[in-house]
């Protein structure tokens, strides 16, 4: 609820962003239920998953309870390994308590054996073994008087359909006497690799009112690490890898160069280092998590934090560039304040998404609830690209009309670098719709982790593009900001404009526009224009 309530300030700061820019614009089936208990009050820390005074629902003709959904990879001989990479594979229950209400107890005689409360673990793959489907769109979980005469089912008990490897598995919980309370301790082995469903069932109607405490432990072979998550382990430290040599190719050219390093420059080294500072992060938490089974919250918020100002300082370096910054003008001049008011924005709203996402949790947010955290950050990332590019059209218009050629050049290359990212960008975008519109109960969940490290990727490529364009050379000041006119022109155009008039007058003759014109020039209150009425752009 944290995170919620971080979202809706970042909403609220959004619309006086957009208020204070728009100033200077003119211009299912039932088993979808079953597997969407997730607003029930269930904690998970990494993959202990910890039940609190939860509460069982109403559902077809029982009471469930979700226990959770991780992808478990099969127990392995071919594992050989001390500690938690020891080859085996479980779901642990321990110090499971089902609590009944008094009146319920009563109903039963002391010493005897009486109601009883299953805890299905059953595989996506399978989840049609579960209860009986004989009526389209009504599924009947448990077993009734009548679906016992017409199918032999165990009246009581939850209807299954077991393999030869006794899947989907069912561990029946009994009270006894006239006790409130029956309690479950038990270790699961997993035989076959797949995306488990945790539930509880109750199918007496005495039971309404159950409650569940305590804990499961779910453990794959390597580690505790769910198995969607686990590649991300190996991921985030070749990540780290490529960072690292990055930052050795950029420092190493930084040094032989110091003497003309750019401001810009100096932007570039903060991004490399926040994206390696970042990767190494995820790793550790990772390794923790996985040596461990619990999502410390300390190290996820280092990882969460670093990373949401990584991606804001990234995207304002990408708008600063594209604004000509140290290029072709000295400053941001008015448009500083608008630029550091949307950078804000985005790191509370992107920061608000990773901890939901992150912050002591293991499964994804409920649709409503992640749409309400996505949106925001998918607003201000359009609002990034339009000014992006609607800077980069103006930085080439400048360039174009006073002929500074390397600087042209230097920007058309950017500019084709961007549009091919956006083209890339929303091709996956669509590929990511696709893949998670068919595969509803996640069962292609070892391929997950392919849709969020596509962009961790393509940030980083966009990156090395921008050091390849800015690289520290001796020739780095060529693209600096100069107040002198004609600081880019090739020698053939020296040549032409050697004579007794000012070369200002002469760039502004060749341009075809009269210099009284320029004089007469109102100021631009578009935010996205580069022109400013600072004196600093009036020189330039």
């Amino acid at each position: 609820m944290v995170g919620v309530g971080a979202v809706v300030c970042a909403l609220v700061y959004i619309f006086i962003f957009m208020g204070s820019i728009m100033k200077g614009v003119r211009c299912t089936p039932t088993w979808l239920i079953i597997l969407g208990f997730l607003l029930v009050a269930l904690q998970v820390e990494a993959s202990i998953h910890i039940y609190k005074d939860g509460k069982f629902v109403g559902e077809s003709n029982a009471f469930i309870y979700w226990g959770g959904n991780e992808g478990l990879y099969a127990s392995s001989d071919h594992v050989k390994g001390k500690g938690v990479a020891n080859g085996i594979s479980f779901i642990s229950f321990e110090s499971i308590t089902f609590t009944r209400t008094e009146e319920a107890a009563l109903k039963h005689e002391a010493g005897t054996t009486n109601s009883q409360v299953e805890a299905i673990i059953v595989e996506v793959k399978d989840k049609n073994k579960i209860g009986d489907h004989s009526f389209p769109g009504r599924l009947a979980l448990c077993c009734s008087g009548d679906l016992a005469k017409t199918t032999g089912c165990r009246e009581g008990s939850v209807i299954m359909d077991h393999d030869s490897n006794g899947s989907p598995y069912s561990i029946p919980t009994h009270f006894t006497g006239q006790s409130l309370q029956a309690v479950l301790n038990m270790k699961v082995n997993i035989s076959k690799t797949g995306m488990y469903t945790l539930i509880f069932v109750a199918c007496e109607r005495e039971l309404e009112g159950l409650t569940v405490e305590g804990h499961t432990v779910w453990k794959n072979p390597t580690g505790y690490l769910p198995g969607r998550m686990a590649p991300f382990m190996t991921f985030y430290a070749f990540m780290a890898l490529a960072y690292g040599f990055l930052g050795v190719l950029w420092f190493f050219q930084y040094m032989r160069n110091w003497k003309d390093i750019l401001q810009l420059q100096n932007c570039i080294s903060a991004v490399i280092g926040l994206g390696m500072s970042e990767m190494a992060l995820w790793y550790f938490e990772y390794l923790n998590f996985n040596m461990t089974g619990h999502r410390p919250m300390g190290i996820t918020m280092w990882a969460v934090t670093v990373g949401a100002v990584k991606k804001t300082v990234s995207r304002l370096l990408i708008l600063v560039v594209s604004m000509g910054f140290g290029v072709v003008r000295p400053t941001l001049g008015g448009l500083t304040s608008k630029v550091l008011l949307l950078g804000g924005t985005y790191f509370l709203a992107a920061e608000s998404l990773d901890v939901v996402e992150n912050v002591n949790t293991i499964n994804d947010p409920p649709g409503k609830e992640r749409l309400f955290l996505v949106l925001p950050v998918a607003m201000l990332d359009a609002f990034f690209i339009l000014w992006i590019f609607t800077s980069l059209s103006r930085t080439l218009e400048k360039l174009q009309a006073r002929r500074r050629f390397a600087k042209l050049e230097l920007y058309r290359k950017f500019t084709n670098s961007l549009a091919m990212a956006v083209v890339v960008s929303v091709a996956w975008i669509g590929y990511e719709l696709y893949f998670k519109a068919t595969d509803p109960f996640g069962e292609r969940w070892q391929s997950f982790w392919i849709i969020p490290a596509f962009w961790y990727v393509l940030a980083f490529i966009i990156l090395v593009v921008i050091c390849i364009l800015w690289a520290p050379s001796q020739n780095s000041t060529r693209y600096a900001y100069s107040e002198e006119v004609g600081e880019d022109l090739d020698e053939e155009e020296i040549a032409l404009t050697s004579s007794s008039k000012p070369a200002l007058v002469l760039e502004v003759e060749k341009s075809g526009v009269k210099p009284d014109a320029i004089e007469r020039k109102p100021i631009n209150t578009d935010v996205f224009s580069l022109d400013d009425d600072l004196e600093e752009d009036k020189r330039d």
